[in-house]
């Protein structure tokens, strides 16, 4: 069990998690962007199993209306 106070929302590409973000800063929303390649290359380590791909956290507290924008967002995206 986790007691962590944040829930990962979306893992995707660069150019996408800008997008969200932008999205959820526009609501107030202070996400947590997490880049597991950067991180491995700074600290001297290879690249991660998916570079250029990211992830978002928010706050549990953020959760519902997060989920609605990130949806919002993906489903556009299908839609194109």
């Amino acid at each position: 069990m986790s007691d962590s106070n944040f829930t990962k929302v979306y893992t995707g590409d660069f150019i996408i998690v800008k997008r969200i973000v932008s999205e959820l800063e526009n609501e107030n929303i202070s996400p947590i962007v997490k880049d597991q390649t950067e991180s491995a290359r700074l600290a001297g380590f290879g690249g991660g199993t998916f570079p250029g791909f990211q992830e978002i956290f928010v706050n549990n507290d953020e959760l519902t209306k997060t989920l609605e924008i990130v949806s919002s967002i993906t489903a556009a995206l299908e839609d194109n």
